[in-house]
């Protein structure tokens, strides 16, 4: 199990972020930046995130060249997966912390046909290509890959993640993609989650709605 501490972040401000798991211990500094003002020329902030999202939602194979290029700059890559139905603060938590792991953060998100194969009858609420582009319009997270599989392996074979992250209800030893990562000499982490924070909690909610 790994422990990580965090601090509240203030925009373009250092963190020190402290961590540590069965190989490593210490601390890393990390920069909380906005949209510099090159990047929004001709457009105010809202068009400017609308324009960059295509961009982070990308095929496995244009998010392996992506990826490539960013190594070539010694750049960390972290990796997560997960359905991301009714995005809620819990998720919103747990990718802000993972982002901090590396120097970008990769979601791996199932498909409408994946999320039929592993979550009861009516899910996904959302359809994948709204997950998506929801996924894809926040900060923390610098590229979404919609995968078909049940679960991940293959996507993560593609893109050789440095950083493996789930949530703190996988045991390490079941982590999908954990051979693939530690086989490279990379690091494979749990995060704790946001108590009584989830999906089937918010759907069960609504349905209790008068």
């Amino acid at each position: 199990m790994v422990s990580v501490t965090f601090q509240s972040f203030k925009t373009n401000a250092v963190h020190w972020v402290s961590f540590h798991d069965s190989q490593h211990a210490g601390e890393s500094i990390v920069r909380n930046q906005p949209l510099r003002d090159k990047d929004c020329i001709g457009m105010n902030g809202r068009n400017a995130m609308i324009w960059m999202m295509p961009e982070k939602i990308l095929s496995p194979a244009a998010l392996t060249a992506a990826l490539d290029a960013r190594r070539a700059r010694s750049e960390r890559v972290v990796f997560t997966n997960g359905c991301f139905d009714l995005l809620h603060v819990g998720h919103i938590r747990y990718l802000q912390r993972a982002r901090t792991l590396g120097d970008c953060l990769v979601v791996g998100l199932n498909s409408d046909d994946s999320v039929r194969g592993i979550k009861p009858n009516g899910r996904p609420i959302v359809p994948q290509s709204e997950r998506a582009e929801v996924l894809a319009a926040l900060a923390c997270v610098d590229y979404v890959s919609i995968f078909a599989d049940l679960d991940p392996h293959h996507l993560i074979e593609l893109i050789r993640p440095d950083v493996l992250v789930k949530g703190g209800d996988w045991p390490i030893d079941q982590i999908i993609g954990r051979d693939v990562v530690e086989a490279r000499g990379g690091r494979v982490l749990t995060l704790p989650l946001v108590p009584g924070v989830s999906t089937t909690t918010l759907v069960e909610r609504i349905k209790k709605l008068p």
